[in-house]
C-alpha cells in the first residue's frame, strides 16, 4: 500500500510515516496543500491522508481540488475539530473518512486499509489487458505479443499487470516493490531493476516494438497506445 501523508507538523508526520513504514507501507510526505496537489497527480497513491489546518491552504480546498480534477484516491481527513458540522462538510465534498486528534495509531491503520479494500473491491476489473499487441488475461494469466505465447513468473506477470493496468503511467521503484512484493524499501538493492529487466527481454523481443520504458530518475512505464 502507498500512502500520501499530507501534514504540516513534523511530529504528527514523523508519528505516521514510522508506524505505516513499520507495517511495510510506502510513504510520501507533503508538508503543504500545493505540494499534496501536486504529488496526487502522479496517481502513484492508493489513499490519502490529509490534515486540515494546513499552511497554505485549508485541508477542506485540498479535497475539494483533488475532485473537481477528477483523483478519486480514498482520503482520509485528520483534524482536531470534532465538531459533527466539520465532519458533515468533509464527507460532502469528496472525503471518505474521518478522524479527530489526538488518535490511536491501530484505529487509523485499520481505518487506511479498509479504505484500500473498499476501492479495490469496486474497482472494475478489465479480464483482458491489451497494449498495442501486447495482451494479458487475467483470469487465465495468459501472455502474448503478437499472438505468440509468453511465458512469465508470478512476479514478471503481476509487475506485467500494475504497468498494463495504466499505460503511459510512470510506476517508480517503490509503488513497484510495494504492490508486488509488499515492501517500502528495497531489501536487495535492486530486485526490480533486474526483474524488469527479464520481463523486457521477453515481452520486447528483437526486431519488435519495444514497449517497456525506462524513465530516468524516476521508474518504468508501458508505452501507450498512440
Amino acid at each position: 500500500m502507498n500512502v500520501l501523508l499530507v501534514e504540516d507538523e513534523p511530529r504528527v508526520a514523523d508519528f505516521i510515516d514510522r508506524g505505516l513504514r513499520a507495517e511495510n507501507h510506502g510513504v510520501t510526505v507533503a508538508p503543504s496543500g500545493a505540494e499534496g496537489v501536486e504529488l496526487a497527480k502522479s496517481g502513484e497513491f492508493d489513499v490519502i491522508v490529509l490534515d486540515l489546518m494546513l499552511p497554505d491552504m485549508h485541508g477542506f480546498d485540498v479535497c475539494q481540488k483533488l475532485r473537481l480534477e477528477g483523483d478519486h484516491t480514498p482520503i482520509l481527513m485528520l483534524t482536531a475539530m470534532d465538531a459533527i458540522e466539520d465532519r458533515i462538510k468533509g464527507l460532502k465534498i469528496g472525503a471518505d473518512d474521518y478522524l479527530t486528534k489526538p488518535f490511536d495509531f491501530d484505529e487509523l491503520l485499520a481505518r487506511i486499509e479498509a479504505l484500500v479494500r473498499r476501492a479495490h473491491q469496486f474497482a472494475p476489473k478489465t479480464k483482458v489487458l491489451q497494449v498495442a499487441d501486447l495482451t494479458l488475461d487475467r483470469e487465465l494469466l495468459e501472455v502474448r505479443r503478437g499472438g505468440e505465447a509468453i511465458k512469465l513468473t508470478a512476479k514478471e506477470l503481476a509487475i506485467l499487470e500494475l504497468l498494463m493496468g495504466a499505460p503511459g503511467r510512470v510506476f517508480s521503484r517503490t509503488r513497484i516493490l510495494n504492490q508486488v512484493w509488499g515492501y517500502s524499501e528495497d531489501p536487495l538493492t535492486n530486485v526490480v531493476d533486474v526483474y524488469i529487466a527479464r520481463l523486457r527481454r521477453k515481452i520486447d523481443p528483437p526486431g519488435s516494438e519495444p514497449l517497456l520504458e525506462t524513465v530516468r530518475g524516476h521508474g518504468y512505464r508501458l508505452k501507450a497506445a498512440n
